[in-house]
């Protein structure tokens, strides 16, 4: 038997060949009905039941390790001639990938900033693709571009607020640009701190731009020694990413102490302004960072109050909204985000809360001049002259996200994002209730969006540590350290639900850092009897396991 099933697999793979007329045909079809048959299975689950077939193929997590999946993937070199038709490899992709990958959509899923994304994303980025128009140029996408800088100016018009004279000038100007679409909020980040390094850099008398001579022409020409971004220490690590990237180095990135509500401290924002001052007049404070909805803790900062700062010093005022800035969507908590209409420019995430397919960045500026400072041209696309969009972009090709954004934003409208945003926000407040309710539980950081954090802590521990010594309360907050960190990796290797876990430093018992438990409620399937469920779960695991090891 084993040998008949060899000399089958030996003949299918002979009929296999890389000649002109077996490309011809997958190229253009599916090689035969079998094919065909599968794909239609497999695509019409998807298309029209796309959260039941996730909930059948793919498990939220898997205890299988990293190390034992990475064991069948040691094959390095590529096959001469095809290995596998298409209703093969379709089939491989359903029953041997898909089970080990993770069912992010599932409403047991509360860890990460990827969620459950509406059936018809998938209906949109199918068409997307199909099209497969590239925006860096109207020569290969056409009316894409004219949608595209439409979709800006509706998302520009929900920050900034400028009227509808200035949208109806500025909509399809094309000597001006409102924003750029960007692959996530990293590059959108690193965007906006270029464009705030070459407008602060600008070409002058005898100085080309620090774009064209590089930074210590552009320091010298400037009279400055060095160039730095403050921002909160919670703030996104793509910061730091950016500043290495543009020739300001890392450590460019000064981290402000924030306040008990994990926001930036002003007082200490305002201290560490005056102190780069007085240690060195040629210190350049290039940019400051106000964040809307942390990655850790999902709070905002007093974005107002650092618009003051920012405009009494002249300084760039950058806002990473890239997961809170859809609550401005919200009548009943956009005011979280008062003071983002003050900012130079803005982050947001299409692959967040607009619950768009991966990836998807946008970058929206005050000035439709300044991203002009980035502006690139080459003589066989983007030419002087012409409207292309990749002109002031860091982007060359780039997908049409605009598209799916722009039917989402038809088929949601403002009201659908907005319950959404309300759903996230109040199910998070409930979930914190909940925690507070259970003495087992400590709520770390209360949420303001739809994001928070709390860990595993007895009762009687916690009595205990608020009478210890300094040397005790570390002790114990070790152990409940690893307490944590082992209650996160059962609970994910268990398979029934998923929690992420941080490291925060909290000064309300020691000085120390802590192992938090952390959950994003961005699934409107998500409520708060599964939440109740996970930590019922949560308790079972202490109980089964890990008991032994609670502090004494």
């Amino acid at each position: 038997m084993a040998d008949n099933r060899t000399d089958k697999r030996l003949t299918a793979k002979k009929d296999l060949v890389a000649d002109w007329n077996h490309l011809m045909r997958v190229f253009l079809r599916p090689e035969d009905d079998a094919s065909r048959q599968t794909l239609i299975k497999y695509m019409e689950q998807m298309l029209f039941g796309l959260h039941e077939f996730l909930k059948k193929h793919v498990g939220i997590t898997e205890a299988k390790s990293l190390k034992e999946l990475s064991e069948h993937f040691m094959i390095t070199e590529i096959s001469e001639d095809p290995e596998k038709k298409l209703a093969d490899v379709i089939t491989c992709l359903i029953k041997e990938i898909a089970p080990h990958a993770v069912n992010v959509a599932s409403p047991y899923f509360v860890g990460h900033m990827t969620s459950a994304i509406p059936f018809f994303m998938v209906h949109l980025k199918t068409i997307v693709a199909a099209l497969n128009q590239n925006v860096v140029k109207v020569e290969t996408s056409k009316v894409v571009s004219v949608i595209e800088k439409q979709v800006i100016a509706k998302i520009h018009s929900m920050i900034y607020k400028r009227g509808r004279p200035f949208y109806e000038k500025h909509v399809q100007d094309t000597d001006t640009t409102l924003g750029v679409f960007t692959e996530g909020g990293t590059t959108a980040n690193l965007t906006a701190l270029w464009v705030a390094r070459n407008a602060r850099f600008a070409p002058k008398s005898g100085f080309s731009g620090i774009e064209s001579e590089g930074v210590p022409s552009a320091f010298a020409a400037y009279n400055v020694d060095r160039c730095v971004i403050l921002a909160s220490r919670l703030a996104h690590y793509s910061l730091r990413k950016a500043a290495g990237i543009l020739g300001l180095g890392c450590n460019s990135v000064i981290p402000i102490e924030t306040d008990a509500d994990y926001r930036i401290d002003i007082d200490a924002l305002k201290e560490t302004i005056k102190q780069i001052h007085a240690e060195n007049s040629r210190t350049c404070i290039l940019a400051i960072v106000g964040i809307a909805g942390a990655t850790e803790t999902g709070t905002v900062d007093p974005l107002a109050q650092i618009a003051e700062i920012c405009n009494t010093h002249n300084i760039h005022f950058h806002v990473d909204a890239a997961w809170g800035g859809p609550t401005l969507f919200s009548k009943e908590y956009r005011h979280l985000l008062d003071g983002i209409q003050h900012s130079d420019s803005v982050t947001i995430d299409g692959h967040k809360q607009f619950y768009m397919p991966m990836t998807c960045g946008m970058l929206y500026v005050r000035d439709p001049k300044i991203l002009d400072v980035i502006a690139y041209h080459s003589n066989y696309v983007n030419r002087r002259g012409s409207v292309d969009l990749g002109i002031r972009s860091l982007s060359g090709s780039r997908e049409a996200n605009s598209l799916i954004l722009d039917c989402a934003l038809k088929i949601m409208g403002a009201k659908g994002y907005a319950l959404l945003i309300n759903h996230g926000i109040e199910t998070a407040r409930a979930f914190a209730e909940e925690i507070e309710k259970r003495e087992d539980f400590q709520l770390v950081t209360p949420p303001v969006l739809n994001i928070l954090t709390y860990r595993f802590f007895p009762a009687r521990t916690r009595e205990r540590i608020a009478h210890a010594d300094m040397d005790e309360k570390e002790r114990i907050n070790s152990a409940l350290n690893v307490i944590n960190r082992d209650l996160q990796r059962l609970q994910r290797e268990a398979g029934n639900s998923f929690v992420s876990r941080t490291t925060l430093r909290q000064n309300a018992f020691a000085p120390c850092e802590i192992v938090v438990l952390r959950t994003v409620i961005m699934n409107p399937m998500t409520d708060i009897g599964i939440l109740r469920e996970i930590l019922d779960e949560q308790e079972q695991i202490v109980k089964n396991h890990l008991s032994e090891n609670l502090p004494e």
